[in-house]
């Protein structure tokens, strides 16, 4: 996988950064591939953070989530991984990220993972 994938993500100076206030950010159609049989994976992340200094622009965020279309990784993999590129671009006070894969062979996933910066 493309450690350049990080690159893609920017961000722009949060005006409130003495206030502590919840951004919610949903992306429905997030895909990527399952290492193992090749089949394409669907879910939905849920991005819940706290900014700090600055605020993920959308559009790369968008462009971002969009790299990882053909990267064959597993759920856990992936959820992680967008959860570490966000905090090393973002640097959030606090981030959850929730990913809810569709169903495969009748089973679904969510994966949710945490971040919160030390005080």
């Amino acid at each position: 996988m493309s450690e350049n994938f990080r690159d893609t993500l920017e961000a722009f100076e949060n005006t409130f950064p003495d206030r502590d206030y919840l951004i919610e950010i949903n992306c429905p159609e997030f895909t990527s591939v399952c290492p193992k049989t090749g089949q394409p994976d669907f879910g939905t992340l849920t991005f819940s953070y706290v900014p700090d200094k600055s605020v993920v622009e959308l559009k790369s965020l968008k462009m971002y989530l969009q790299l990882f279309r053909n990267e064959g990784i597993f759920y856990e993999n992936v959820s992680n991984r967008i959860l570490d590129d966000f905090v090393a671009v973002i640097q959030p006070k606090q981030v959850t990220l929730l990913a809810s894969f569709s169903a495969r062979g009748g089973i679904t996933s969510d994966i949710t993972c945490s971040y919160q910066k030390d005080a």
